[in-house]
């Protein structure tokens, strides 16, 4: 091969990676949505909660249409068997998790184990509400922790990069745990508050994942 065709090759552009659907979204977008589930899960509004999670689930995940709706389905579900207080089902929220984690992994061809995924799910609603209901403000270390594992062990990255992400999500459900113990007004302005800290923590996120490609 000559110099000059070696010299037009090496011009032309490579190819980008194409970026698999989950690790392309809107950090505005599904910000506000996980806000308004949050908000509608405190309120027991479970329609609303419904169509939340739809545009939650399709906006995160990139899911077609059906599973999108399966998908929305079995949080929705796994969100009421562990809502009840005390008395809550904490193995068949993890359960239909897992089925949750199933589909994910199937539709983008993902190399984690929905098990291990819908057990570190289920393991930071437990530490948040652990934390939610404790004599003594411990901090929110334990919390973080417990994000940070799903969150590297699902994106396949390492904990330090989506550990500003977990601190935000944090940050986001404190304002959420005032909001719930000062009555859930929908006035309240730290709904704003909530909302402003889930869209840092999805920036984060998609900044951490993409440090790993």
């Amino acid at each position: 091969m000559t110099r000059a065709k070696l010299a037009k090759r090496s011009r032309r552009p490579t190819k980008a990676r194409p970026v698999k659907a989950y690790r392309a979204f809107d950090p505005r977008r599904v910000g506000s949505l996980e806000t308004d589930a949050w908000v509608t899960y405190y309120r027991r509004e479970w329609l609303r909660f419904l169509r939340a999670a739809v545009g939650l689930t399709r906006h995160t995940f990139g899911l077609p249409l059906h599973e999108t709706v399966y998908g929305a389905w079995l949080v929705l579900r796994a969100n009421q068997l562990w809502a009840p207080f005390p008395d809550n089902d904490p193995d068949g929220a993890r359960r239909t998790m897992e089925r949750f984690y199933a589909m994910l992994k199937r539709r983008h061809g993902e190399t984690f184990d929905p098990a291990t995924a819908a057990r570190l799910e289920v393991e930071w609603w437990r530490v948040h509400r652990e934390h939610q209901h404790a004599e003594q403000d411990d901090g929110d270390a334990p919390l973080v922790d417990a994000l940070a594992a799903l969150y590297a062990y699902v994106y396949g990255a390492p904990e330090a990069d989506v550990r500003s992400a977990a601190q935000q999500r944090a940050l986001a459900m404190s304002y959420s745990d005032r909001w719930v113990g000062e009555g859930r007004d929908l006035a309240s302005p730290l709904i704003d508050e909530e909302r402003a800290a889930l869209v840092r923590s999805y920036a984060a996120l998609l900044a951490g994942v993409h440090r790993v490609g």
